[in-house]
């Protein structure tokens, strides 16, 4: 198994860092996430046009900042002009603590090198033009690949990452999901063989559910990792630790690590 996931299980994942503390995928989420002992990081990638690796869930910018439009048509010193923290508020808009507050999208580069010890889940969002190359650029740059985890919930991004043999750990596509519960469903998991390390997946598809006692065991019979997304619910996260999911993510640290604790499950 690839050294990410050397840490004792289940790992505990702050989803684009602490984000229900602070703007999601910014700094303050971050360190906020790492101040509190989390020591496996959630955050998604777009590039500028002037091809920076920026670490936004979205697009567009329009959901987080004062301003508006796409991250791939604006340059890095155009989105360093944005209030990353404009709309963040905790409380149903009574309150928007971190306006003005000089939170700003930050980079990836700046992400590793301000926490060389945390490991970094990497969700490629960018299809187009592609941006996989230069993600892995900046992750060699920093030494970074037995820390990082690169995913892709579209085929064509994962198959590029790929095909560039990254030496990180890698997750899977939607594609790579659906074939994984297909072959449950077959009864051909004696000829399935996982294209990533680990299924990052909600815990439910509809009314169906996604984490039961017969995916687990046939996740393991191929050799595949379970982490589980985006849970804030303490008796849902106490629920899939006793089940015996590999790995949990919640906008929620703090109620993540507390409920762990109380399990007996943290490190």
């Amino acid at each position: 198994m690839h050294p990410y996931f050397d840490l004792p299980r289940p790992h505990l994942f702050a989803h684009r860092g602490a984000s229900g503390d602070a703007p999601e995928n910014t700094m303050p989420a971050f360190e906020r996430a790492v101040e509190l002992g989390i020591r496996y990081l959630e955050t998604d990638c777009h590039a500028t046009s002037d091809g920076e690796i920026v670490l936004c869930h979205d697009a567009n910018v329009a959901r987080m900042c004062d301003g508006t439009g796409r991250v791939s048509e604006m340059t890095y010193a155009e989105l360093q002009q944005l209030d990353a923290g404009y709309r963040f508020t905790p409380d149903g808009d009574e309150t928007y603590p971190f306006r003005g507050k000089g939170v700003r999208i930050a980079r990836l580069a700046e992400l590793l090198e301000a926490f060389p010890d945390t490991r970094i889940n990497l969700e490629v969002k960018q299809e187009e033009p592609a941006i996989a190359a230069e993600v892995l650029r900046v992750i060699r740059a920093a030494d970074a690949e037995s820390r990082t985890l690169l995913a892709a919930a579209e085929d064509p991004v994962i198959a590029e990452i790929r095909a560039l043999d990254p030496g990180t750990a890698l997750g899977s596509s939607v594609s790579d999901v659906v074939a994984f519960y297909s072959a449950i469903q077959a009864g051909t998991l004696d000829s399935f063989e996982p294209l990533g390390h680990v299924l990052q997946i909600p815990s439910s598809f509809g009314e169906s559910p996604l984490i039961t006692e017969e995916s687990l065991a046939a996740a393991r019979q191929v050799g595949l990792l379970i982490h589980v997304w985006t849970i804030n619910d303490a008796d849902e996260i106490a629920e899939l630790i006793r089940a015996g999911v590999d790995g949990v993510m919640s906008d929620h640290p703090a109620l993540l690590l507390e409920t762990a604790k109380r399990l007996g499950s943290a490190r």
